[in-house]
């Protein structure tokens, strides 16, 4: 995805506990005022359950 770094995702997801939804990642990101681009790719994950912030970068970077 054009844009987003690792670290701009991380800068997102600053606070969030694990393990956790991509629904309750959005709401981290959004609570962290991240950019519209990063919580919709976040909203794009499904149900999952991310056990750690590697999981979830890998998750968004994967299509890349």
């Amino acid at each position: 995805m054009a844009g987003i770094t690792p670290p701009d995702l991380q800068k997102a997801l600053s606070g969030a506990d694990y393990p956790a939804t991509s629904d309750q990642l959005r709401k981290v990101a959004e609570n962290n005022h991240a950019p519209k681009e990063i919580t919709e790719r976040i909203s794009h994950l499904g149900k999952k359950r991310f056990e750690n912030p590697a999981e979830v970068s890998k998750a968004v970077f994967r299509n890349e």
